[in-house]
């Protein structure tokens, strides 16, 4: 279509965004909360919305997933704003996305497209471009499917062997079914490195703390407050993609390893899960799991279920599930009465070993407490066990110094040295044969 004076040019990065509702959906979580994700999601991949709305449909079309009506008023309103692309805040069959294109006359991407998009832009590392090829070459795998019409052509065999040759599509098919093979082999070398870092930290008896939580929830600026790393944090969803590690120091002088991990969102695509496994396997070797949550959003409690959803499908086939503790973030946000409420909120759930802390990761408000929480709950499983080791054993000293923390140390007239130390359980189980002996008790004299 030729451009007039009230037809705008068309802007390949000006966005339509659709959230559609099917059925009870509007009912089961807010439409309006969804849709605000939809256009976050947009605006992070540095698109300019220029119309959003939520779109009701009884039925999903099979050929282009709205009915014909909905999709000759896209068609006007993407004219009108002159867009190149419209968002389907939804999954889309290849067919159906092949199908609007050309209807509509413009770019579509749904949910699963858009955020693979995101994770492109953001991946920084070696491992976190991997992790996002993965993903995209699962994705358009699925795509293959009807969707270019140049996928149909046919090449000629080769001439020793003859036959009808091999269709563009299957040979497309098989490159990526290669590439994906050669992706994975690349990514379990990450996994194996991965998993020997994390033996090394065992070793230096250095638990590991895991932040986790809906994107957008203020997890790297926690994470920055906590460790002064300096990872981008900014306020769009998934500003972060690639996992960053710091050794935080806790009130008690102890320490932690503290890892910063991607954002979750809901529906989640698979491919994501799949190909991010090795990153996300932090989240099932975690000694604790510190579940981040802004509890200013409207929609938090629903986030939070959406978060622990991902949480129980990674350590489905664990035989490691780690505590949870809550960090009600971005209480700066709130007006006085409700953050009173909130904060009344937390205390009435301090029977529990993890009970919630509310906190400002922008003020630092509440960082005092959380440090104090993380302290508790990642050396819960502790001993303090007194052991003695022979005159000069520096050796037997410096592994218990590695793997724990000495409270006080003394030597008695023979040169031996008496430790008082406090050791996780597996490690007080390993130096079990110098714990000395508790002295009896004689009874006091009548």
């Amino acid at each position: 279509m030729k451009p007039t004076a009230d037809t705008p040019l068309v802007d390949i990065n000006r966005a339509i965004v659709l959230r559609p509702l099917v059925g009870a959906d509007a009912a089961a979580r807010d439409y309006e909360a969804r849709l605000l994700e939809a256009v976050g999601l947009a605006q992070a991949l540095e698109l300019d919305v220029a119309f959003a709305e939520a779109a009701p449909l009884r039925k999903i079309s099979p050929r282009s997933f709205f009915g014909s009506g909905r999709v000759e008023r896209l068609k006007e309103k993407a004219e009108e704003l002159g867009v190149g692309v419209v968002v389907i805040d939804a999954a889309l069959s290849p067919v159906q996305q092949r199908n609007l294109e050309q209807d509509i006359g413009a770019k579509v991407i749904d949910r699963t497209g858009l955020i693979l998009e995101i994770f492109g832009l953001r991946a920084r590392t070696k491992e976190g471009r991997l992790q996002v090829e993965l993903a995209r070459q699962g994705y358009e795998r699925s795509r293959l499917v009807r969707t270019w019409t140049h996928l149909e052509r046919q090449r000629g065999g080769l001439g020793k062997t003859g036959g009808p040759g091999e269709t563009q599509i299957e040979l497309d098919r098989r490159q990526i079914a290669d590439r994906i093979l050669k992706l994975k082999r690349e990514l379990e070398d990450v996994r194996r490195t991965r998993g020997l870092q994390r033996k090394a930290r065992a070793r230096a008896g250095l638990p590991a703390v895991v932040l986790v939580g809906y994107t957008n929830a203020g997890k790297s600026t926690l994470f920055n407050r906590l460790t002064q790393a300096g990872v981008l944090a900014k306020d769009m969803l998934f500003a972060t993609l690639d996992p960053t590690a710091r050794q935080v120091k806790l009130p008690s002088a102890r320490a932690v390893v503290m890892s910063d991990t991607v954002g979750f969102i809901s529906d989640l695509p698979h491919e994501l899960v799949e190909a991010f496994r090795a990153t996300l396997e932090a989240v099932t070797e975690a000694d604790l799991l510190v579940h981040v949550r802004d509890i200013a959003h409207p929609d938090s409690d629903q986030q939070r279920d959406d978060v622990n959803g991902v949480l129980a499908q990674l350590t489905a086939a664990s035989d490691k599930k780690p505590p949870v503790l809550e960090a009600w973030n971005k209480i700066d946000l709130l007006d006085d009465a409700t953050r009173e409420a909130r904060t009344r909120r937390a205390a009435a759930l301090d029977a529990s070993a993890l009970a919630p802390v509310a906190l400002s990761a922008v003020s630092g408000e509440g960082i005092d407490q959380l440090l104090a929480a993380i302290d508790r709950a990642a050396f819960s499983a502790t001993r303090v066990i007194t052991l003695t080791l022979a005159p000069g054993d520096g050796k037997t000293r410096a592994q218990i110094a590695s793997c724990g923390r000495i409270l006080d140390e003394s030597h008695d007239d023979e040169g031996r040295t008496i430790l008082r130390a406090e050791l996780l359980v597996a490690d007080a189980a390993r130096f079990a044969p110098l714990e000395t002996p508790p002295e009896p008790i004689h009874p006091a004299a009548e």
